[in-house]
Order: structure tokens, then C-alpha cells, then sequence
């Protein structure tokens, strides 16, 4: 364990560092490297759980990577993102853990009404990804009454996440996708966004407009 975070702080660049400092990372290795560690190690649970518990970002991240998902508990999973700090690592938590465990659905109705809005936020974004892979059983018109009412004035990852859902809305289901674009358009949010060239903007409906194009161009 001591030589693997030694590894790590091996890794550490001041410049890397810098980047992921302007989004909140308070971490400096770079992720290729981290991902390669990982891939060395293969799964391990009970090493997740101690790299984890030493409250160091770049640690947790590799956590993430060696977990496995199932292995943790509903309360588990819950702390784990009430403890993480770091956007990257909450965003790691989610994609890379929650949504392979068993306990996922229960997590995002519970989540999606927290009054932590990083909290929330997690429960938005696990809703996005049940819009478009099993929608069943979710009340969509209702989602986009609550992003309609809320979404404007939310903290900006809850706010960034029920864009996402708002969008995913949109794209997977045509028949709310009038109304997607025009709460989007109503709402304007992230209508700014800096975009480089070659990505979609996450701004709904540019977004909803040019996944519906490339759609349609494979059909």
C-alpha cells in the first residue's frame, strides 16, 4: 500500500495539477498513467477500500478503478459520495461504480430529492442514463416539469446534470422532444458555453438538434 501511494506521488505534475485545479481536482497525475496502474493491478476490492479511505484524490480515483461496484453496500455507496469531495471522483463514482451496482435504482430515487445538490445532482445524472437505456416506468413528463421549474436557478453540477437529462429527454424520445427544445430555449442555460471545435454544445437544444442529425444520417 505505501509503495503504491509512493507510486503514486511519483506521478504527481505540477502542470497537469494546475489544469484539473481550475475544475475543482485537487489532483496532479495524469489519468492515462492512473488508468495503466490500474490495469496492472486488476480488481481488487479490498485494496479499493483502503486507497479510499486515505481521503487522497488521485488514491480514491484509483479506487474507483480496482473496486468492485457490486461489492458495495446502499449506505456504502451513499457515504462514499457524501465524502467525495473532488467533481472528477464523484463523477467517477457514478459512471464507474454506482451504475453497475445493485443498488442503483434505489440510490437515484433516494438522491434525486437530496437537499446536497452534488448529492442531487448524482440523482439526475443516474436518471439521464435510465432515459435512454430503460426508460420504463419513469414518468418523463413529469421529470421536465421539475427541470422546467428548477433547473435555471440550481448550483451548477445539480443544474449541469438536469441539462443532461433535459437533453437525453429530447433525443430519446421523440415525442417530448417539441417541448425539450423549448424549455432549452426558454431556460437558456448553458446557451454560452465555450465549445470547442469539432464538440457538441451542451447547450439542449444544439445538443438534442446534432445527436437527432447523426441519428438520422446512420439510419
Amino acid at each position: 500500500m505505501r509503495e503504491l501511494l509512493d507510486e503514486l506521488a511519483g506521478l504527481e505534475d505540477p502542470k497537469a495539477r494546475a489544469v484539473n485545479e481550475r475544475h475543482g481536482d485537487d489532483h496532479g497525475v495524469n489519468l492515462s498513467k492512473l488508468r495503466a496502474i490500474a490495469k496492472r493491478l486488476k480488481t481488487r476490492q479490498e485494496l479499493a477500500v483502503e486507497l479510499w479511505a486515505t481521503d487522497d484524490t488521485a488514491a480514491r480515483l484509483l479506487a474507483l478503478l480496482v473496486c468492485r461496484p457490486k461489492a458495495f453496500g446502499e449506505g456504502e455507496l451513499d457515504a462514499m459520495l457524501r465524502e467525495a469531495r473532488a467533481p472528477k471522483v464523484q463523477d467517477w463514482l457514478i459512471n464507474y461504480v454506482v451504475k453497475k451496482s445493485p443498488h442503483a435504482e434505489a440510490l437515484r430515487v433516494a438522491w434525486l430529492t437530496d437537499k446536497d445538490p452534488v448529492v442531487a445532482g448524482a440523482g439526475w445524472a443516474l436518471t439521464a442514463d435510465r432515459v435512454t437505456k430503460r426508460p420504463d416506468g419513469l414518468d418523463l413528463g413529469g421529470l421536465l416539469d421539475v427541470i422546467e421549474a428548477e433547473m435555471r436557478g440550481a448550483p451548477e453540477r445539480l443544474q449541469w446534470a438536469m441539462n443532461t437529462c433535459l437533453a437525453q429527454i429530447g433525443i430519446a424520445h421523440p415525442g417530448y422532444r417539441v417541448r425539450a427544445v423549448g424549455m432549452g430555449e426558454r431556460l437558456g442555460v448553458l446557451k454560452d458555453y465555450p465549445t470547442s471545435p469539432g464538440c457538441t454544445s451542451p447547450y439542449a437544444p444544439a445538443w438534442i438538434a446534432e445527436m437527432v442529425r447523426r441519428q438520422a444520417r446512420e439510419s
